[in-house]
């Protein structure tokens, strides 16, 4: 990856774990309800689950994008308008209720597992092989560039808890 793209993925992985979604909501509330420290093992989960989910799609889509070139472009075109339309939902939903039912604060593992039907994750992981990866691309691209995506999910869905 150059390095312009480079710098172009860097600040597309901080806008899509920054800007609101299932997982920032989610975090917000566990910080409000049970604090940070708390929700700190939650923050681990949705940053290792985005990067396994990221490395196991880059990796099978390699395959379907081999088969069906004009698909990469398709799937980024449906994944723009599904991130401008969960945009359009979050600005216009009213605000979170922190005294629902109390129930303990979810975990590391209940964080990686809630990527696979979160939306908004396999949005980005697809975005990101459909943008950002040609279709020759190498498993050791794949694999940093789900390194880079969890290490800066860390701060960014992080401060969701801050904010909660």
């Amino acid at each position: 990856m150059n390095a312009s793209l480079f710098v172009s993925y860097l600040l597309f992985c901080v806008v899509m774990t920054c800007t609101p979604g299932p997982n920032n909501a989610l975090v917000m509330l566990s910080g409000a309800r049970f604090g940070i420290r708390k929700t700190l093992p939650l923050v681990l989960g949705i940053a290792f689950g985005v990067a396994v989910q990221l490395f196991a799609i880059g990796i099978g889509l390699n395959q379907v994008f081999l088969a069906l070139p004009q698909l990469q472009f398709i799937l980024s075109l449906i994944g723009t308008a599904y991130i401008l339309w969960l945009a359009w939902k979050i600005a216009a939903s009213g605000p979170l209720n922190i005294e629902l039912e109390q129930k303990p604060s979810m975990g590391f593992l209940q964080g990686a597992l809630f990527q696979w039907v979160n939306p908004k994750a396999w949005i980005i992981s697809i975005s990101t092989i459909a943008t950002y990866f040609a279709l020759n691309h190498h498993v050791s691209d794949i694999l940093y560039a789900a390194l880079i995506l969890m290490v800066i999910s860390i701060p960014c869905v992080g401060v969701w808890a801050v904010g909660g």
